[in-house]
Protein backbone atom coordinates (compact mmCIF):
# COMPACT_ATOMS: atom_id res chain seq x y z
CA UNK A 1 0.00 0.00 0.00
CA UNK A 2 1.07 3.44 -1.07
CA UNK A 3 1.17 6.51 1.22
CA UNK A 4 -0.80 9.20 0.30
CA UNK A 5 1.44 12.22 -1.78
CA UNK A 6 1.66 15.46 0.71
CA UNK A 7 1.68 19.13 -0.09
CA UNK A 8 5.20 19.98 -1.23
CA UNK A 9 6.33 23.82 -0.35
CA UNK A 10 7.34 25.23 -3.59
CA UNK A 11 7.67 29.20 -2.88
CA UNK A 12 7.65 30.72 0.50
CA UNK A 13 8.95 34.64 1.01
CA UNK A 14 8.41 37.28 3.36
CA UNK A 15 10.07 40.58 2.98
CA UNK A 16 9.88 44.68 3.38
CA UNK A 17 8.55 45.73 -0.06
CA UNK A 18 7.71 49.41 -0.56
CA UNK A 19 5.90 50.85 2.49
CA UNK A 20 5.29 47.40 3.49
CA UNK A 21 6.31 43.86 3.23
CA UNK A 22 5.04 40.94 0.78
CA UNK A 23 4.13 37.76 1.97
CA UNK A 24 3.22 33.88 0.24
CA UNK A 25 3.69 30.49 0.09
CA UNK A 26 3.13 28.14 -3.14
CA UNK A 27 2.41 24.64 -2.48
CA UNK A 28 1.88 21.91 -5.26
CA UNK A 29 -0.57 19.49 -3.68
CA UNK A 30 -1.76 16.13 -4.27
CA UNK A 31 -5.58 16.87 -4.88
CA UNK A 32 -6.81 20.24 -6.39
CA UNK A 33 -8.20 22.17 -4.04
CA UNK A 34 -12.43 22.57 -4.92
CA UNK A 35 -13.44 24.22 -7.51
CA UNK A 36 -9.56 25.01 -8.84
CA UNK A 37 -8.67 22.20 -11.61
CA UNK A 38 -4.81 22.84 -11.32
CA UNK A 39 -2.47 21.15 -8.51
CA UNK A 40 -1.51 24.11 -6.47
CA UNK A 41 -2.28 25.65 -3.23
CA UNK A 42 -1.34 29.30 -2.52
CA UNK A 43 -1.57 32.73 -0.46
CA UNK A 44 0.15 35.74 -1.83
CA UNK A 45 -0.51 38.94 0.31
CA UNK A 46 0.87 42.66 0.28
CA UNK A 47 0.22 44.55 3.75
CA UNK A 48 1.05 48.02 4.69
CA UNK A 49 0.09 49.54 8.19
CA UNK A 50 -1.46 46.02 8.90
CA UNK A 51 -4.30 46.28 6.17
CA UNK A 52 -4.01 44.02 3.18
CA UNK A 53 -3.52 45.96 0.27
CA UNK A 54 -3.11 43.26 -2.56
CA UNK A 55 -3.97 39.52 -1.91
CA UNK A 56 -4.36 36.59 -4.34
CA UNK A 57 -5.23 32.90 -2.79
CA UNK A 58 -7.58 29.36 -3.97
CA UNK A 59 -9.31 29.36 -1.13
CA UNK A 60 -11.55 25.90 -0.72
CA UNK A 61 -14.78 26.78 -2.25
CA UNK A 62 -13.91 30.43 -3.55
CA UNK A 63 -11.30 29.22 -5.98
CA UNK A 64 -9.02 31.33 -7.87
CA UNK A 65 -9.31 35.24 -7.02
CA UNK A 66 -7.60 38.08 -5.99
CA UNK A 67 -8.12 40.82 -3.53
CA UNK A 68 -7.18 44.94 -4.90
CA UNK A 69 -7.94 46.67 -1.74
CA UNK A 70 -11.75 46.26 -0.32
CA UNK A 71 -12.50 44.77 -3.85
CA UNK A 72 -12.16 40.86 -4.69
CA UNK A 73 -12.26 39.51 -8.30
CA UNK A 74 -12.02 36.12 -9.70
CA UNK A 75 -8.03 34.96 -11.43
CA UNK A 76 -7.14 33.13 -13.91
CA UNK A 77 -4.48 31.21 -12.54
CA UNK A 78 -2.17 29.66 -15.92
CA UNK A 79 0.93 28.60 -13.71
CA UNK A 80 2.75 29.55 -10.56
CA UNK A 81 5.70 32.22 -12.50
CA UNK A 82 2.17 33.98 -13.70
CA UNK A 83 0.97 34.20 -10.48
CA UNK A 84 3.63 35.59 -8.92
CA UNK A 85 4.42 37.94 -11.85
CA UNK A 86 0.68 39.26 -12.04
CA UNK A 87 1.16 38.92 -8.03
CA UNK A 88 4.24 41.46 -8.09
CA UNK A 89 2.41 43.50 -10.60
CA UNK A 90 -0.50 44.33 -8.61
CA UNK A 91 1.54 45.41 -6.27
CA UNK A 92 3.84 47.87 -7.96
CA UNK A 93 0.79 49.47 -8.92
CA UNK A 94 -1.02 49.60 -5.44
CA UNK A 95 2.38 51.93 -4.84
Amino acid sequence: MMSPMKANLLHQFKQAFGKGRIEGVVWRVPESVPPTQHGYKYRLVYVVDGQRIVGYDNERGKGDHRHLGSKETSYRFIDVPTLLRDFLEDVKEAQ
